[in-house]
């Protein structure tokens, strides 16, 4: 099997190395918007590095992986779809609703395979928490609470690029509330603050949000985020039931202290970022790719799971500007005349 992986930046060189190790791929054509990277990379990798992306189509491949930045996804996506070749994209497809409604129609019509990278669904923790409330151990769920805390922002020039804390960081909270929970959202309520460094304000973004959902039992469930955890990487989820309450992300290297005399001691080693606290998962996540590929087993996640946490997304960050509840049914989820 030859793999195209288009982008060689971060998550790009993660990827390309798990693919490049696998035992099922033979060989693979890297390009990136700098071509010296891509060729670094191969270097590095043993493999074969494209001048640009034209290459990579005309090659010949038998998948392709895009990790490039978001602005390109959505077009990627729509050429790998005309040409037969199923994709894996880390999310999000797009910004924008239009954009996502309209690449996932170009992989309608071409009855590809689109399979995206929310990695959260492929770590032991959050897939034992699904479990645990499918088999009924917790009995009725009657709170939900998520969060995810970067150490540190991003770069200053990217925010403007990121679409927003709750489109860009949020999203996978929001996928991992659906997929656990096996709820659909019904509503929301979101705010922010954009206390701190003055970047975020430049960006018309917030370091920091909250929002209060609720799903379609009636089941409410809070979600935070923040990028200025000092502590560490913070990412858990707490559900607690009638009978039992579990939570994901809570273990030796959690950022957390105790103010308890009899509380556990503070982390040695804190997480410090999402590359170390889910390197297991993004491994797994490209080796069910292969799989699918191969024919072996089912899309583990798609398209039109993309679409309704960034659904979930987008009525968040309409609620924080707006100052209102807003419910999902607000949000479209097919193209229609308002897109003009």
């Amino acid at each position: 099997m030859r793999i195209g992986v288009i982008g060689t930046g971060r998550i790009g060189t993660l990827h390309a190395r798990t693919l490049s190790r696998h035992r099922e791929v033979g060989s693979l054509i890297l390009a990136d918007a700098e071509p010296a990277r891509a060729r670094t990379l191969a270097h590095r990798l043993g493999e074969t590095a494209a001048p640009g992306v034209d290459e990579i189509f005309r090659w010949g491949v038998d998948a392709v992986v895009i990790t490039t930045a978001t602005s390109a996804h959505a077009e990627l996506i729509g050429r790998a779809a005309r040409s037969g070749l199923p994709v894996f994209c880390e999310k999000p497809i797009a910004l924008d609703l239009l954009g996502t409604l309209r690449a996932l129609a170009e992989v309608e019509a071409a009855g590809t395979v689109l399979q995206m990278g929310f990695q959260r669904r492929f770590d032991a923790g959050y897939a034992g928490a699904r479990e645990a409330v499918a088999a009924g151990r917790l009995g009725r769920l009657h709170t939900v609470r998520a969060m995810t805390c970067d150490q540190s922002p991003p770069p200053e020039g990217w925010l403007p690029l990121s679409g927003g804390l709750f489109r860009d960081m949020l999203i996978h909270d929001f996928d991992m509330l659906r997929w656990v929970t096996g709820r659909e959202v019904a509503d929301v309520y979101a705010t922010g603050s954009d206390a701190g460094p003055a970047m975020f304000r430049e960006a018309g973004d917030v370091g920091t949000g909250a929002a209060l959902l609720t799903l379609d039992d009636g089941t409410p469930a809070a979600v935070t985020a923040t990028r200025l955890n000092g502590a560490g990487y913070d990412v858990r989820m707490e559900l607690a039931g009638e009978r039992d309450t579990v939570v994901v992300g809570l273990d030796d290297r959690t950022p957390l202290a105790s103010t308890e005399p009899t509380g556990p001691p503070p982390a040695d080693k804190p997480w410090t970022g999402f590359l170390e606290r889910f390197g297991p998962a993004y491994e797994a996540e490209l080796n069910a790719f292969v799989r699918v590929v191969r024919g072996e087993r089912t899309n583990p996640c798609d398209g039109g799971e993309a679409l309704r946490a960034l659904r979930i997304a987008e009525a968040c960050e309409i609620s924080r500007r707006e100052r209102r509840p807003v419910p999902l049914a607000e949000i479209p989820d097919r193209e229609g005349p308002s897109y003009g």
